[in-house]
């Protein structure tokens, strides 16, 4: 009996785990996200981040610096579509999932794939807070706090500097 239980319990994490990683809801449509981290790094110099990247998103992204509150130009951003690493393009951030906060950043509940966002415990100011960063190529978004709205009290306050946004392209 005891087996069963064991096993009934697996297969119940096991296919909420793979549920949640491989889709979101978005006002009752399925998206698939293809482009989830699976592992692959992606690994340059600092010469190399240097050319790729401006003076400003170089410090946020790659020396975890924080842009001034209110002066990103994504804060704003109310159309549909994904917000990406602005160093790597992974997909991090549904527009669904983005609030107001009132902090000064652009700020989202939930991340596209739990695996897509890497953290570690920083304590820059004094105090610990966890900094939220890209898994694939570890440039530097924000921080994640315990004050967001439902449904998962999440507020990932990101730098507008560490992302691009893609607008959703409507099919005829």
């Amino acid at each position: 009996m005891k087996k069963v239980i064991l096993f009934s319990i697996a297969i119940l994490m096991l296919s909420a785990c793979s549920s949640k990683s491989q889709s979101v809801n978005s006002d009752k449509k399925e998206t698939t996200y293809v482009n989830n981290f699976k592992g692959e790094k992606v690994e340059k110099t600092v010469d190399e981040w240097q050319s790729l990247l401006t003076p400003d998103e170089f410090y946020v992204i790659r020396e975890k610096g924080t842009e001034r509150a209110f002066t990103g130009e994504l804060l704003g951003e109310k159309r549909e579509g994904t917000f990406t690493c602005k160093a790597c393009q992974l997909p991090l951030f549904e527009s669904n999932t983005k609030f107001k906060s009132g902090t000064g950043w652009p700020s989202f509940y939930e991340p596209i794939a739990e695996e897509n966002i890497a953290s570690e415990t920083d304590y820059v100011v004094g105090y610990a807070r966890t900094e939220v960063m890209c898994a694939r190529c570890d440039g530097h978004l924000g921080h994640v706090f315990n004050d967001g709205p439902k449904p998962t009290g999440l507020r990932y306050c990101i730098n507008s500097l560490s992302i691009d946004f893609e607008p959703e392209t409507k099919e005829p």
